[in-house]
């Protein structure tokens, strides 16, 4: 299947998987909290982005491997460009695009919103996430954050079509003895809540 320039458009009108999405590549160990429950524990509140742009006329969308940094419990990890909410921002959609611009250099003039999704939370760093799928009219020029990410991944979105439903499973050194369900492109492993958004991302595009 190739994704024509009417993909936005479809993208905006599909309906969302949500949590049977998320659950597919949710660590077996990752507790389910109700939203009531994620309220009562005061979570940073934070938006990431999906944002698509063309490439030899195929869709891609970037992931940012992040600087190693003690102080990060996501530190060295691939995920999704975006960040925590700040007083500033309007909404979280205006965080989406605020951080991928501080992080990977996108020109958020060039950006336009095409939808929110599930929202998801994570336990480990108490935040509770906002994700965003967006499009640039200007192919990105990549400039890092160094303090934030030391590589940018250029994604094809096609790859997501074949996304299984049993996921492969392996054990991480940051996980210790756990088996986590990952992502496995070209050797970077995507687990955790970046890799329950771009199931969600899957799915949506699989209905398509």
């Amino acid at each position: 299947m190739s994704f024509g320039k009417d993909l936005l458009r479809k993208i905006k009108n599909a309906e969302l998987p949500g949590e049977n999405a998320h659950g597919i590549f949710s660590p077996p160990y990752r507790p389910v909290f109700t939203y009531d429950e994620v309220l009562t524990k005061n979570p940073k509140l934070a938006a990431v982005n999906i944002i698509l742009y063309l490439k030899n006329d195929e869709w891609h969308f970037p992931l940012i491997q992040r600087t190693i940094n003690e102080h990060d419990r996501h530190s060295g990890q691939i995920s999704l460009p975006g960040g925590k909410r700040e007083e500033a921002d309007s909404d979280f959609a205006e965080t989406a695009v605020r951080e991928t611009s501080e992080e990977i250099g996108v020109e958020k003039h060039y950006v336009r919103i095409i939808r929110e999704m599930s929202p998801i939370y994570i336990p480990p760093s108490n935040f509770y996430v906002y994700p965003y799928i967006s499009y640039t009219k200007k192919n990105p020029e990549f400039i890092l954050q160094q303090s934030e990410a030391v590589e940018v991944i250029e994604f094809p979105i096609t790859c997501f079509l074949n996304l299984p439903d049993e996921p492969e499973i392996m054990t991480l050194p940051t996980t210790g003895k756990s088996e986590v369900p990952v992502i496995n492109f070209n050797g970077y492993i995507i687990w955790g809540a970046t890799a329950m958004i771009l199931s969600e991302f899957s799915q949506l595009l699989k209905k398509m």
